[in-house]
């Protein structure tokens, strides 16, 4: 019989962790903190890294924070070097940074034709060369040492193209691409113990969102929000902390055998044809 427990025992791992103090990437590195698992915060905000570095000590948990630029690979070798310094190496790498931004997104003040280039290539940037970079640069740990799982985080914009948000539908569809192609690739050329996959969020309010589903004046749902809510067979957004066990899941002996699949945690958003 399975031991379920030990199945999904993380104590003592390592985890990397990009975009570690946002909304999302800071739940996970709470939650796998108090499975036992060894943090560090890679993030760009030094005043946001160490508070999320702080509440994880404060409560016996063992984090470190490392201010880094995804998109930088020779940053992101100083920062693996000072990861190793730490801990020794890495089992988990977290590929949570990411984003969109305003200038990138089409609205009624903005066309597609009328987008800048430079905005659509950040965001592009961001969301899918950040994790390639660092899956290099900390995948690298995990061919030497012959085990360990990649995490991406897609989106539901990688399913199905949400509108407004080109560069980060393009991005995210990328992403979920590339989660598969590198599960395959590692597998046949270096390891059958590391794993690939990725979690599809649904709609969740973060800071990056809220104000496309909730007016910032009257505090009322907007009409995409309303849309978003219609769409989705819960009827409800989801919450940072519901993706944690998925998570959780991926990271663990408990997925052994699972590679190079995306996650959708959307409340059925996906499974929605709208009829």
């Amino acid at each position: 019989m399975i031991d379920l427990g030990a199945n999904f025992n993380l104590e003592g791992k390592v985890a990397v962790i990009t975009g570690g103090s946002g909304v999302l990437g800071s739940e996970m590195a709470e939650t796998l903190a108090l499975k036992g698992v060894k943090v560090c915060i890679l993030a760009t905000n030094e005043e946001k890294i160490a508070n999320v570095v702080d509440k994880i000590n404060k409560n016996d948990g063992k984090a470190v924070g490392i201010k880094t630029d995804v998109l930088n690979k020779s940053l992101l070798e100083e920062a693996r070097e000072e990861v190793l310094s730490h801990f020794g190496g890495v089992d988990i790498l977290i590929n949570c940074a990411g984003g969109n931004k305003a200038e990138a997104t089409t609205s009624a003040e903005q066309s597609f034709f009328d987008i800048p280039e430079e905005a659509i290539q950040w965001v592009f940037n961001l969301n899918f060369m950040g994790a390639v970079l660092t899956s290099q640069v900390f995948g690298k740990v995990m061919v030497e040492k012959g085990s360990g799982s990649i995490i991406n985080i897609s989106s539901m914009a990688a399913i199905t193209p949400l509108t407004k948000t080109i560069a980060y539908s393009a991005a995210k569809a990328a992403l979920s691409n590339f989660t598969r192609w590198l599960a395959v690739y590692i597998n046949q050329n270096y390891s059958k113990e590391i794993r690939v996959n990725a979690l599809a969020p649904g709609f969740i309010l973060t800071d990056q969102n809220r104000y496309l589903l909730i007016d910032r004046e009257t505090g009322s749902e907007t009409e995409r929000g309303k849309k978003i809510k219609d769409n989705t067979p819960m009827e409800r957004y989801g919450s940072p902390e519901e993706l944690t066990g998925t998570l959780i899941w991926l990271c663990s002996e408990a997925s052994s055998f699972v590679n190079g699949i995306i996650v959708p945690i959307d409340g059925g958003f996906s499974a929605y044809s709208g009829v």
